[in-house]
């Protein structure tokens, strides 16, 4: 029986949203009609927002669907350079969608570095605000609250703080963390924060960014005056309605998030006994998330091996179009040496203590066979 531990990628679907999905696609309704039919549709969809608002603690108000995690961060940054921002901080381990994005907005771009461990520094951060100019525009900085990679948890209301100070929009990039730790959005001092449906258990293709009142968010698609006029066209219901349902769900099961840290650190103590280096160890870090790196076993065998031995895990962020090639993440934590050699385990909703635990038999055979063929190449 095959085992899957790569639910940082996307998780397996819950079954309250495929039960609410099923639901709604049953019933016809447009949101944007005014009969009963719509009226309907127009309720499952505002529950779901309901319930999406609740797992990240923000008012349903401030929160509009998009396509998915992606499009919310986008949204978020291209509505800050129409705002002023002529120059954006980026942290050097947030997503692609993130370094993309700020990339092609024509925005000048800094990154703002982390440590060993992962950890953005927060000294630079004061430093660098402490003598921003008012020809770069309205200060802009993206700090995830979790790595997607990593799982390392960012100090993100340390950042807001000194963000605040200087006038600027702090992003946050939720998508991780949402639904394995408490997610309070106002108390993080986020002006925006995104989130997506399929990394709880909700479908793919569906997301939500959340905004405060010192954020300004510009339309994205422009059409109907669907999602508070910032994203016309009719909304994905069915979508919508799953990822309400996972929210629901996923706010429930917090509690049995936390407890699951311990199979996590029982795994990586048996690998860590054969060489392995955990990364981030010494940062909090989301219970479900273990990258480990084994020094001259590279990646991309080590995911070839697992799959061969029906445990499923990645080397990695799944957004980079299937490639495995070495984690400018890791880079970023001065472990460039070890990037290569990386891979990245994370437990779900569904996991069990079982799974991890066959996920160290197989990696534990694997890895001897490996130093095997290693002394025989050597002879």
């Amino acid at each position: 029986m095959s085992v899957y531990l790569d639910h940082n990628a996307t998780a397996r679907v819950r079954p309250q949203a495929v039960a609410a999905m099923t639901q709604v696609l049953t019933h016809v309704g447009n949101p944007s009609s005014i009969h009963a039919a719509g009226r309907a549709a127009r309720a499952a969809m505002e529950q779901a927002r309901e319930d999406v608002a609740a797992l990240i603690a923000a008012s349903a108000s401030t929160v509009i669907f998009t396509s998915g995690g992606t499009e919310a961060n986008a949204i978020a940054l291209e509505s800050a350079v129409a705002a002023g921002a002529r120059r954006l901080i980026v942290s050097a381990i947030e997503h692609d969608s993130v370094q993309e994005t700020s990339r092609v907005t024509g925005a000048a771009v800094e990154v703002l570095p982390v440590d060993a461990n992962g950890v953005a520094d927060l000294a630079w951060l004061r430093e660098r605000l402490g003598r921003w100019d008012a020809a770069e525009g309205k200060p802009f900085v993206a700090l995830m609250l979790a790595n997607n990679e990593t799982g390392v948890i960012q100090p993100v209301a340390g950042a807001a703080e000194i963000v605040r100070a200087a006038d600027g929009w702090l992003h946050v990039d939720a998508i991780q963390a949402a639904g394995k730790i408490a997610v309070d959005s106002r108390a993080l001092g986020a002006d925006t924060l995104s989130v997506s449906a399929h990394k709880i258990g909700g479908p793919q293709g569906v997301g939500a960014l959340t905004f405060g009142p010192r954020a300004t968010l510009s339309r994205r698609q422009h059409g109907g005056g669907q999602e508070r006029g910032r994203r016309g066209g009719t909304e994905n219901l069915p979508g919508i309605a799953g990822f309400g349902a996972a929210a629901k769900a996923a706010l429930a099961s917090l509690a049995d998030y936390r407890s699951r840290s311990a199979w996590r650190d029982a795994v990586a103590e048996q690998l860590k006994a054969t060489g392995g280096v955990v990364m981030g160890e010494a940062a909090p870090r989301l219970p479900n998330t273990l990258c480990i790196a084994a020094p001259g076993f590279t990646s991309d065998l080590q995911v070839m091996g697992l799959d061969l031995a029906q445990v499923m895990i990645s080397a990695g962020a799944a957004c980079s179009s299937g490639k495995v090639k070495a984690s400018p993440v890791l880079e970023a934590m001065g472990q460039g040496d070890l990037a290569a050699c990386a891979i990245r385990v994370s437990g779900g909703w569904d996991t069990t203590e079982a799974d991890w635990r066959r996920f160290a038999e197989a990696w534990l055979a694997l890895q001897a066979r490996h130093a095997e063929r290693r002394i025989r190449k050597s002879a």
